[in-house]
């Protein structure tokens, strides 16, 4: 077919020139190439939303790691409205929710808290 014998043409380019082939396809066409195709269009519209830079997470305590009770005083600094008793709870039910549309930066200071008493977190 004509496709692959432009494709194992395209292969044989050199980095440069691939630059210079998406220049060039770029100006003649019109297009950028990050714009999606006709083709992609309703999987580009799917993915439209993920590009944009989330501002609230979810943030699970996937595990509370062997250090537990560093992980439950960790839990109560991240979440001081917490009781001793939750906190105990939390740690050894995981995985716990602990926050949900939870600020972008609260969230990382959350996960890093927590991370660095051993526990896995992860933000969704």
């Amino acid at each position: 077919m004509a496709i692959e014998k432009l494709v194992e043409q395209i292969s044989t380019l050199s980095v440069t020139e691939l630059g210079d082939l998406v220049a060039a396809i770029e100006t003649k066409f019109g297009v950028s190439a990050a714009m999606p195709t006709a083709a992609s269009a309703g999987a580009a519209a799917s993915e439209a939303a993920p590009a944009e830079e989330k501002s609230e997470f979810k943030v699970t305590l996937q595990d509370s790691g062997s250090e537990k009770i560093k992980v439950i005083k960790a839990l109560r600094q991240v979440l001081p409205s917490l009781s001793l008793s939750d906190a105990k709870k939390a740690a050894e039910e995981a995985p716990t929710i602990l926050g949900e549309n939870v600020p972008k930066d609260e969230a990382k200071k959350m996960k890093q808290v927590l991370e660095e008493a051993g526990a896995k977190v992860q933000l969704a």
